[in-house]
């Protein structure tokens, strides 16, 4: 009669063990959603959240504007080459409007001032020039600050974190459970590991799309001159002064 509460008693503990084991696997870190894991992190995640929040906007706008922005320059300048030969200057006007691009809008503002000395269209299609620069250059010093800021708070929340395990010892004189004091450290480090794929995934796709703003920016320069250079054979002029 003894043997059969004792064999309920070892059932039970051995149910109560198994609950336990599979709660601990629910809430390890093996176990834990992203969500979860950026909640453990604290209160510096808020920022770094934040920090990624703004490098994929900035991502996804610049990427789109280049990717509108992009015209082939060599067939660009070979069609407004022949409009302004055959005398169609109102014509390419309206096709540097339809087109809207940077190149066209450059090229544009040097058409409307043919028939003026060559160095004011030199002056304002360099002038135009800038602008279309600073538009594709716009906000990517964003993606610059986040690309340093957001390591850098990972590793302030790290430290804030630390202090705080180093903190639990000192109060509890050295008695501290190891499990426990190193849940609190990897929840400290998930801020620098956060911090450093944000800083990481910003600093690369800067890199990137400033190559393309360069290789863009290039072709525009490279694009005028030759226009520049259209305006100074003998047939442009004519069509320029007959305007």
């Amino acid at each position: 009669m003894m043997a059969l509460p004792m064999i309920q008693m070892l059932l039970f503990l051995q149910d109560t063990l198994a609950a336990a084991d599979s709660l601990n696997q629910a809430t390890s870190p093996q176990h834990m959603s992203l969500l979860q894991m950026m909640v453990s992190g604290g209160v510096i995640m808020i920022p770094i959240a934040l920090c990624s929040i703004i490098a994929i906007y900035v991502i996804a706008e610049r990427w789109r504007f280049l990717s509108n922005s992009n015209l082939d320059s060599d067939q660009f300048l070979h069609t407004i080459r022949d409009m302004l030969e055959n005398g169609e200057v109102r014509a390419a006007e309206r096709y540097c409007e339809d087109v809207g691009k940077p190149l066209a809008r450059i090229l544009e503002s040097g058409i409307r001032r043919l028939g003026r000395p060559l160095m004011d269209i030199e002056d304002t299609i360099k002038n135009t020039g800038k602008k279309e620069t600073y538009k594709l250059e716009e906000r990517m010093d964003w993606l610059a600050t986040v690309a340093g800021v957001a390591p850098m708070l990972g590793f302030l929340g790290t430290v804030t974190g630390m202090i705080q395990a180093f903190q639990q010892i000192q109060t509890f004189q050295g008695n501290v459970n190891p499990s426990v004091l190193a849940g609190g450290i990897w929840e400290a480090l998930l801020t620098t590991a956060f911090g450093l794929l944000v800083g990481i995934v910003a600093y690369g796709f800067y890199n990137y799309l400033l190559k393309k703003i360069n290789r863009m920016v290039f072709d525009l320069e490279n694009a005028s001159t030759e226009f520049l250079e259209l305006l100074q054979t003998p047939s442009s002029k004519k069509q320029a002064v007959s305007r």
